[in-house]
């Protein structure tokens, strides 16, 4: 799963399983029982009138689970998941409490996805938006081409993290693989741990009091246990916004 682990923090109460809030009646979908096709159609069809409260048993690594609301409920996945789970999410938040595959969070619009375990590459990639937590470590190109999500993970990532960021912000509580920011834009990186290597046009940036506040404000919705001061932050160097000659070999 990437660079070294860094500090495993706690869970919520409940020994891993993540406990959905809010009021009303919980919707219960057992995957072992009902497809994925059928829940997300589900979901999908939601009104003001349907329960703000879904749980979902069973899925078994399925992929492409809860994928796509549009609305404004909160999803409990009892286990571990496959690819793009919680893709394209807009208004809900989800939560899973386990693993999950490639691609969580894909294409965030809004709203929140929070992964009790690890994820595997490109956790949140393309966010437009809301708030992706990794309560493990993530993979590679955690944050690949972001476009204004936020992203905190609480152990580790592996190499490419953040490729091509452009809007955003990428919070590691431990450490990142090689290549951190390549080709970034304007996303903002803040690192506690070990960073094996910033890529193309990446460079580490002065902390100022404005960081620290986000910062701060940041570990605090992504419940992570972390004092602003021990991270540094990285971002773009501007230099290869347009091509000039004398950059040709930082491409």
């Amino acid at each position: 799963m990437g660079a070294r682990a860094g500090p495993r923090l706690p869970l919520d109460p409940g020994e891993g399983r993540l406990s959905a809030a809010g009021a009303g009646t919980a919707v219960d979908v057992d995957l072992a029982t009902s497809t994925v096709r059928d829940l997300n159609q589900r979901l999908h069809d939601i009104d003001a009138s349907a329960p703000s409260r879904w749980t979902v048993s069973n899925p078994g690594g399925a992929h492409s689970i809860a994928v796509g609301i549009d609305a404004e409920v909160e999803v409990e996945i009892d286990g571990h998941v496959g690819y793009y789970c919680a893709g394209m999410n807009r208004l809900a938040t989800v939560r899973i409490s386990g693993n999950c595959g490639v691609g969580v969070a894909e294409n965030i619009m809004s709203g929140t996805v929070i992964v009790a375990g690890d994820a595997s590459q490109a956790a949140a990639a393309t966010g437009r938006g809301g708030t992706v937590v990794i309560r493990g470590s993530a993979s590679a190109r955690c944050g690949i081409s972001m476009k204004g999500a936020d992203i905190v993970v609480h152990g580790s990532i592996g190499h490419a993290g953040a490729f091509m960021a452009q809007r955003g912000t990428l919070v590691v509580c431990g450490d990142a693989g090689p290549d951190l920011g390549d080709s970034i834009y304007e996303a903002r990186l803040y690192v506690r741990g070990e960073v094996a290597g910033l890529g193309a046009d990446c460079i580490e940036k002065e902390m100022g009091p404005e960081h620290l506040t986000e910062l701060g404000e940041l570990l605090r919705r992504g419940e992570a246990d972390a004092d602003p001061a021990e991270f540094r932050r990285y971002g773009s160097a501007r230099r290869l916004y347009t091509f000039d000659v004398d950059n040709a070999g930082a491409y």
